[in-house]
Formats: structure tokens, sequence, C-alpha cells
């Protein structure tokens, strides 16, 4: 596909507000073309890589008959949502892009939450990284974002031409129904996101092999086959890519390992808690929480954050706390024994676990004019799909972990 390049200088892109009608102006140094064939990023949160062999997935399983796929798709560490959806659109492993848990702590920033929505929103935590809807509208390749993590934000100054700020109490289909009216305003959108959350949330609540995660994921495919329709019918033939952030463990109440058998919890800061913990000693107690602490535990190893093995590419950011440990899937880490909560029922399923865990697999499915047919990939890492992105959009390589040769043999 040849991609026709126009450079030219000024500030010329308008960037939407909320609901992407308000203008607002942003820096843009060149101006492209609008790829031939718009690319459709979707993501299924939750969605474990084998969950696409259960028959329930006649839509995905036919884009992937008619495009690539892969057994495994490896998220980054920690396998998390926020961290692992921010790796997808910017190349960069959580240690290098800033967002290195779905909970943080910075000394400026104060505290990092999915529920704190002024944090979520505040570009200071995302701006280590660009991710990729910046680098469109700055090409002047206009943008949609539905809900993917880092959107809400004007990051480096930018955001996408289209957005929505988060509501998980939005329907699945009028999400994808707010897509496609998007692809209907001119100029078209370039590059569009799509996201889904009820598999990981039924994930969550009943385990990967419940009956809840299976309605839930038919309804999924349900509706990514409505967006098909809808793009059948508009006459766009789109480029699109199905991911996952992660799979997804079985979890249960008696595999659990809490740190107060082994310190007290007097004196330390837990900043993360679940399939990994993020913690910092009290001041003046380092020594006794690392002697307690940074070893090998029934179910549970601890490290110095200088420590942590390389092939978890993780330690050297700021925002990583002093001691990091990790659970063995299908276990979790908490402070103290945690009351039962009748109102909410025991917990099904987590991840968060080592990316080398079969469970924490995610999904991967791409098909469109851009891609061969009936390929099957070896497994690779998820940082691989930001070049992909680039080159279906006709954008330059950007110098990130990603390496753009092991998606480049799934091309036509």
């Amino acid at each position: 596909m040849i991609i026709t390049r126009i450079f030219a200088l000024g500030l010329a892109l308008l960037l939407a507000a909320c609901a992407g009608k308000t203008p607002v102006a942003a820096p843009a140094a060149v101006a492209m073309a609008a790829p031939a064939h718009p690319v459709i990023l979707i993501s299924v949160d939750g969605l474990r890589a084998d969950y696409l062999g259960r028959g329930l997935t006649p839509n995905i399983s036919a884009l992937a008959a008619r495009g690539v796929t892969t057994p495994a798709m490896r998220p980054s560490f920690p396998s998390l949502t926020f961290p692992n959806h921010y790796t997808l659109v910017t190349g960069l492993r959580p240690d290098r892009h800033g967002i290195v848990n779905n909970n943080m702590d910075d000394p400026l920033l104060g505290r990092f939450a999915l529920s704190i929505k002024e944090a979520v929103a505040d570009a200071r935590w995302w701006n280590e990284a660009e991710p990729i809807w910046v680098t469109a509208e700055r090409a002047g390749i206009a943008t949609a974002t539905m809900f993917w993590p880092g959107s809400d934000a004007a990051i480096r100054g930018v955001r996408p031409r289209n957005w929505l700020p988060f509501d998980g109490a939005k329907p699945e289909g009028a999400r994808v129904d707010q897509v496609l009216a998007w692809l209907d305003i001119k100029p078209q959108a370039g590059f569009a996101t799509l996201y889904f959350d009820t598999v990981d949330h039924e994930g969550h609540s009943y385990g990967p092999d419940s009956r809840e995660v299976n309605t839930a994921l038919a309804e999924v495919d349900r509706q990514i086959g409505r967006l098909l329709a809808g793009l059948q019918a508009r006459g766009i033939d789109a480029n699109i890519v199905l991911v996952a952030d992660h799979g997804m463990a079985q979890v249960s109440d008696d595999r659990r390992v809490f740190l107060n058998a082994l310190i007290d919890p007097a004196k330390l800061k837990l900043v993360a808690n679940g399939a990994v913990a993020a913690i910092n000693p009290v001041a003046g107690q380092e020594a006794e929480v690392r002697a307690a602490l940074v070893k090998s535990h029934p179910h549970m190893t601890c490290w110095d954050k200088a420590a942590i093995p390389a092939a978890l590419h993780y330690g050297h950011n700021p925002r990583v706390p002093a001691i990091i440990c990790a659970a063995e899937p299908g276990w979790m880490i908490y402070a103290i024994p945690l009351r039962p909560d009748p109102s909410r029922g025991p917990l099904g399923g987590m991840h968060g676990y080592d990316p080398a865990d079969a469970s924490m697999a995610a999904a991967f499915v791409a098909a469109g004019p851009a891609f061969r047919s009936g390929v099957v990939l070896p497994p690779f890492d998820n940082v691989d799909v930001h070049p992909l992105l680039l080159r279906l959009m006709g954008l330059p390589p950007m110098a990130t972990d990603g390496d753009s040769r092991t998606l480049a043999k799934a091309l036509r």
C-alpha cells in the first residue's frame, strides 16, 4: 500500500474534548494522508488465548481463519490491565512507559488507581510514553478511542480527535455504535479503538472456566459481528487487530499468602496487592522488612527492585516500589487476613502473574486487506503489536521495545 506523505509546518490539528466536539489546538509537525484502510484496534479485556477454542466465538474465529492468529501473545509484567494496555499502544514495557501497576504511588503526583478518575485523567502519569493515537494525530491522521486506558488524558498535550471518558456502565453494543458513528465523520478516522471489559469482570467474579465467562465471551463475539456488519454496510475495508491485555487464572480463598505472618504490616506500605505485591518499607524499617521478605517463600517470591529477574523487564522505573513480591499462579498476596464480604462472594479469577505462565497468555487476531490469510504465528510478546500498528498506518518506525520483524511475516 502506498501512503502519500505531505510535509508541512504549522499548528493545524484540532483535537476533541470530552464528547469529541470541542476543539483543542495541538502541535503538528507533519501532515499525512489518512491510511487507505482504517485500523481498528479492539481489546477484549481478559480474553485468554485458549478461550477462542471453546467454540463460542464464530465471528472472531472467522477473522482468524481469513487472517492471522497465535496460540499465545505474552503480556508484559505485571500482567495487569493498565500497564499492558499502555504497552500495546506504545511498544514499551511498563518499566519504561511508567504505568507500572494498576495502583501506584508517586512522590509528586500522589496516588494512582483505576477508581481515582482525577489521576487516570492526569496526563502527568502517562507522559513518559507516546501512545499511537498521539503519534497519528501529530501526523494529521484522525483518531477515535472508545475507552482505551490512557485516552482520558491529554498525553503530551494531545487528545484523540474523538473520545469519551470511561463509563463502565455503557453497554457494549453502544460502544460499537459509537465507533461506527465516529467512522461516519469526515475526515474519517484512520485509527480507532474499541474496548470490551465484561469477559474480564466475569473472569474475576466466577473464574475462567465459568458459565458466566462463556456467556460474556459469546456476547462480545456477537458485538464484534455487529461491528463487522456495520463496516461492511458502510463499505469500509478496515484492518482489524484484536488483542487482549492478559489471561486469567483460577484463584480461591484457601490459596492466599498473608504478609503479617512474616512481618508486622505496620512496618510497610502496601502500594498494591493481589497476584503481585508492591511494597515500600516504612522509614527506618528497611533492613527488617527486607530481611523478612526478600527471599523465596511458599507460593511467593520477593525481590529487591534492583534484583528482579531480567526476564521480567521490571524494576528500573522510579514508580516501582522497593520490594516486589510475585505470587505463584493461582495464589494471592495480602497484608492481613481479609474479612469475608458476603455481598461480593469469593473471588474466582485473577491475573498479574508471570507472563510466561500459560494462564496469562492473551489472544491476538488480525485480519484485513494488509494481512495474509490463514497465518498462525509462534508466540510473541505484546510489545510487538505497536510496530505493526505504525506500519499499518504508514507511520515511521519508532525506537521501542517491540520488534517490527515479528509480525511483518503476517503482512501481504
